[in-house]
């Protein structure tokens, strides 16, 4: 078996520089040329995943398959590379000390002191070596959260030093991404912070063997040679990393500065043959020419940062561009959304989106949008809460019963159409105890849903606590609500929709976790098509 070859990817000067975006870049390019590759993500935090943390702090939570909950650049990793990650993808500083005190007390360093090197700094190392052991990669690029220098990142950075020593320099290397800030008032690019933070690098034993730089403006032959004296890497490995007007184009740019070829080099691979991105390439030429125009309206409560609803905005991404359409995702506070402006607001939309959340915030504004959008005949989607809200809506609108509602929001509702599940009542913790991952899901015939997937049976991602609420279903069928979609093992409604509607749905998972640039996902496809349509009548 061949050894597996790892890059590491650490980032200086400022966090946010996009090292999820140059990782899932390099990953794709390596995997064009034909390399297995996967990506995973290491966070200094001390929360031990990212499911406790507030989303305008971190942006949203992404959950794989296995019922992980992770940072959200696993799901640029999954959007990129169309493989699915896993919980060895993504590790937390939280992770690795809960690990490392659990084998403690259960005796495994029995008469040692625990420090942080080694005891810390080894678990990090077999976390990054579990996905190279499994014997299913070529190459494993990892990405180190933080900023250099932050004194969180210490043990990660010690890490990677070790274990590029113990590989050897042709089987683990380092992209060090930093960034080249242009002053106005002299009007030119600055290098010296660059200069500093491989310093910085430095003085933790590690040399950077490739410098990613990030800029607004082209690097010139003389900053790259001034770059490649002073940061002490080839000329070859000062890699321009532009402000791009898409993600999705950073590929290619990285494919132009030939940072494929130059890691391969280092780690000393053949280039086999040049990338094949003729799908890639197809999917960014439908996504800059769109012929149709539509505008969404996204209602959530966390619209203020864009990241909160990062998968959902990517979904709306690869469906436009299905749909060669430019989809505006126009947010909505659902807040700040009552009866006495809902017309107002939504006047020149083609259709709505009702987003996930936790929490009553916000949740009467998102009841007043679906009914908007059901008595208006406009296009409705509904996320995981979203289709909760429509549940409660129906219940509220069409049953008469005035005050439906969630468990979650009121926990004194005569009608709970929304409880929380039996196994979820005993639990106290509030970290991983959802229902998580990918759960199946049976589809009726002849019903939307099966029109939209083509299928039956589908498996998709789940993260909630709170569930329909059986016991109104024949209820609400009656009175045209319809459940299309069941759990076959717990029997839980999945989908709810409307017929004699144009697009009227609601989903108990999330879809937009499953998105990706060569696997647009049905739902929001489908509801692109239904906005286009809308718009056109």
């Amino acid at each position: 078996m061949n050894q597996t070859k790892y890059i590491f990817v650490t980032g200086g000067v400022t966090s946010s520089l996009g090292k999820g975006i140059i990782a899932a870049s390099l990953a794709k390019l390596l995997q064009g040329r034909g390399y297995s590759t996967t990506i995973q993500k290491f966070d200094p935090y001390l929360n031990v995943d990212p499911g406790t943390l507030n989303p305008y702090e971190h942006g949203e939570c992404y959950v794989t398959d296995d019922g992980a909950e992770t940072d959200l650049d696993l799901g640029h990793y999954e959007r990129f590379l169309n493989v699915p990650t896993s919980q060895a993808n993504n590790v937390t500083t939280g992770r690795i000390y809960l690990s490392v005190i659990e084998k403690e007390r259960r005796g495994e360093f029995l008469g040692k002191t625990v420090q942080v090197v080694p005891h810390i700094t080894n678990e990090i190392k077999e976390r990054m070596q579990l996905l190279g052991q499994s014997g299913d990669f070529d190459i494993i690029i990892t990405e180190i959260g933080g900023t250099v220098g932050d004194i969180e990142s210490l043990p990660y950075i010690e890490s990677v030093r070790q274990l590029v020593w113990d590989l050897g320099d042709t089987n683990a290397i380092v992209i060090h991404l930093t960034l080249i800030p242009y002053l106005a008032a002299a009007g030119e690019l600055k290098t010296k912070p660059t200069q500093h933070s491989v310093k910085t690098l430095m003085e933790s034993g590690i040399k950077a063997d490739i410098l990613v730089c990030r800029t607004e403006h082209e690097i010139s032959d003389e900053i790259r040679n001034k770059l490649a004296l002073f940061c002490n890497v080839k000329r070859e490995a000062v890699i321009q990393s532009i402000d791009a007007s898409t993600i999705y184009e950073v590929p290619n740019l990285m494919l132009e500065e030939g940072l494929d070829v130059v890691a391969l080099k280092k780690l000393d691979l053949p280039k086999k043959a040049a990338p094949d991105l003729k799908h890639w390439n197809t999917f960014l030429r439908r996504l800059k020419h769109p012929k149709h125009t539509v505008n969404i309206g996204l209602i959530g409560k966390y619209v203020e940062m864009q990241d909160c609803y990062k998968s959902i905005l990517e979904a709306f991404i690869h469906a436009g561009a299905a749909n060669e359409t430019k989809v505006n995702v126009i947010s909505i506070h659902s807040e700040f959304l009552d009866v006495t402006d809902v017309a107002e607001k939504f006047a020149g939309l083609d259709g709505i989106l009702v987003a996930p959340g936790f929490g009553e915030r916000g949740i009467e504004g998102k009841i007043e949008a679906v009914r908007y959008a059901r008595e208006n005949n406009m296009p409705f989607f509904g996320i995981c809460l979203g289709m909760q809200m429509a549940t409660i809506e129906y219940s509220r609108n069409v049953l008469g019963y005035v005050d439906a509602n969630s468990t979650e929001m009121n926990p004194k509702t005569k009608h709970p159409v929304v409880n929380l599940m039996e196994n979820q009542k005993t639990v106290t913790d509030k970290g991983g105890t959802m229902r998580l991952g990918a759960w199946k899901c049976d589809i009726k015939p002849n019903t939307l849903a099966h029109n939209i997937y083509g299928t039956t049976t589908i498996s998709e991602r789940h993260r909630h606590r709170y569930e329909f609420n059986s016991q109104y279903l024949k209820e609400l069928e009656k009175a045209g609500l319809k459940a299309s979609g069941f759990n076959p093992e717990t029997g839980l409604v999945e989908i709810v929709e409307l017929e004699n509607h144009p697009f009227y749905i609601g989903v108990q998972y999330h879809p937009e976790y499953k998105s990706t640039v060569e696997n647009p996902h049905p739902l929001f496809v489908s509801f692109v098509a239904a906005t286009v349509k809308a718009k056109k009548k």
